[in-house]
């Protein structure tokens, strides 16, 4: 295994199926290695789908099955995309919440797993670093009330 890799923990023999999810979903992803348990585990079978290598977005993952219950992702980790216009926005936004996710607040939004995700409109991260801190305020305030980034109402607000 290459150092610097993230382990993502998935419960009910899911690091595969999430794998394949994310390589379909979004660039620079693919599947690798899937390897089985030996033998019988806590949870599983000998021949389950014990772990995959998967890429992610350039970033190397583990996927590990078996997440014991009471052990759930939340919002303190989250993978975070820059989009470059509505359709990308929409296109992963609801890829993410149509099977199975759900959304949340100001361009977050959570998969089937539980992994958090923020679908940030590079529109968005420039109003809200606008120079002039009257622009900055009020794309913030259009932010606040968005599921799902809509750029042409950040870009009105942005315009005053």
């Amino acid at each position: 295994m290459d150092s610097g890799t993230l382990c993502l923990w998935f419960a009910d023999r899911d690091a595969g199926e999430a794998a394949r999810f994310y390589a379909a979903t979004f660039p620079e992803s693919a599947v690798g290695d899937i390897s089985r348990a030996p033998a019988d585990y806590p949870g599983g079978k000998a021949g389950d789908e014990l772990t995959v290598t998967f890429t992610l977005l350039g970033i190397r993952c583990l996927g590990l099955t078996g997440r014991p219950p009471g052990f759930v992702p939340n919002e303190s980790v989250s993978f975070q995309i820059a989009t470059a216009d509505q359709d990308e926005t929409d296109g992963y936004w609801n890829a993410i919440t149509s099977h199975g996710g759900e959304e949340s607040r100001c361009g977050w939004c959570k998969d089937r797993w539980g992994l958090s995700w923020q679908i940030i409109p590079r529109a968005l991260m420039e109003g809200v670093q606008d120079p002039d801190p009257a622009v900055a305020r009020r794309v913030m305030e259009a932010m606040m009330g968005m599921g799902k980034i809509n750029i042409a109402a950040i870009e009105a607000a942005r315009a005053g």
